[in-house]
């Protein structure tokens, strides 16, 4: 039931290609990724190659290789540098939960001894720049999310009221878990799409609490 145009849609891609065209405009990377991040940086002039790239970047993908995987890490070691696009350990299917983006760069450190720089969620950047993207401002805007760990915590931190759904991997006996809470707890996006004003308090969230 959302109506939500392209130009709207922001995405750890997207942030990520962003970061890079700001850091090294026409660069060169070796990608790890689905087709919405190999466009993302084609789109803003970078050539995607195995030859001494400025960078690795890796997303996600349910298609991980063990030769990818090697060659990344060789590039790492040889000098390029290590830019994921999420930290996310693991992702929901109907068969229970994925290896994700976050689980694989663990491996890469391992390999390498590098750690990557994460554009996307949790990190503060990508926030601030989607809302700049949709010309939105952080105190009428809302984070709804299905993880603690990057969605309300990337909400928190850009100063927004954070809504966690619960159709993802996170449970309501998960929420105890962290120093933090999301401003509200709701069954699915589809308990949102009917609300006209989003309440003005952030109540503690909890089973019997949701808004």
């Amino acid at each position: 039931g959302l109506d939500v145009p392209v130009e709207n849609i922001w995405t750890s891609a997207l942030a990520t290609a962003q970061f890079l065209d700001d850091q090294r405009p026409g660069g060169t990377a070796y990608v790890i990724g689905e087709a919405g991040l190999t466009t993302a940086l084609h789109d803003i002039g970078y050539v995607l190659t195995d030859h001494d790239p400025d960078y690795v970047v890796l997303g996600e993908t349910r298609t991980y290789s063990f030769e990818a995987l090697t060659k990344a890490i060789r590039l790492i070691n040889a000098g390029a540098r290590f830019i994921c696009t999420n930290p996310d350990e693991t992702g929901p299917s109907a068969e229970g939960p994925l290896p994700a983006t976050g689980s694989v760069a663990a491996l890469i450190t391992k390999a390498t001894g590098k750690d990557p720089y994460f554009a996307g969620k949790p990190n503060p950047l990508m926030m601030r720049t989607g809302l700049n993207a949709i010309g939105a401002h952080s105190e009428t805007s809302a984070m709804i999310g299905d993880r603690m760990d990057t969605d309300v915590l990337a909400g928190l931190e850009a100063g927004m009221q954070t809504f966690l759904v619960l159709t993802g991997l996170t449970t309501v006996a998960d929420i105890d878990r962290y120093p933090f809470g999301p401003s509200h707890v709701v069954e699915s996006i589809a308990d949102l799409v009917s609300l006209v004003d989003l309440p003005d308090q952030a109540d503690q969230p909890t089973a019997g609490n949701r808004d």
